[in-house]
């Protein structure tokens, strides 16, 4: 598979997560255009809202390294089946990466690779401001 070593940064990652709360560990790897693969893990906090997505936290990092180009992102956790990012990471990674592959990935399944349309439809875009 094309992804492997983004999967397996993903995993990596998700060995650091902090999530002493839900026990859900999630690991996130991103692939800049250049080849550039930053991770991410989730961290939670016991006041739920602030919490951080895996996702999120692969993304806000790439973008403060002045990463803005993606072509996908792969996505583990500890859980049985797949699991998808969020609604606020949808929003995020559609407004920051667009249609990239997503590669959902679970312990003993084959990766599964999806487009970020298909996981947002109908996202909130930049041009929905009144100007």
């Amino acid at each position: 598979m094309k992804y492997t070593k983004l999967i397996d940064a993903a995993g990596n990652a998700r060995k650091r997560a902090y999530a002493p709360y839900s026990h859900m560990t999630v690991g996130a790897a991103l692939l800049s255009s250049d080849g550039t693969i930053t991770t991410g893990c989730n961290i939670e906090n016991s006041s739920f809202s602030l919490t951080i997505c895996a996702e999120r936290t692969a993304l806000f990092k790439a973008f403060s390294e002045n990463r803005r180009k993606f072509t996908a992102l792969a996505l583990i956790t500890n859980q049985p089946e797949y699991v998808t990012p969020c609604g606020a990471c949808r929003q995020v990674i559609w407004e920051l990466a667009g249609n990239i592959d997503i590669i959902l990935c679970a312990p003993d399944r084959k990766p599964r690779i999806v487009k970020m349309r298909s996981l947002l439809p109908l996202p909130f875009l930049k041009k929905s401001f009144i100007r």
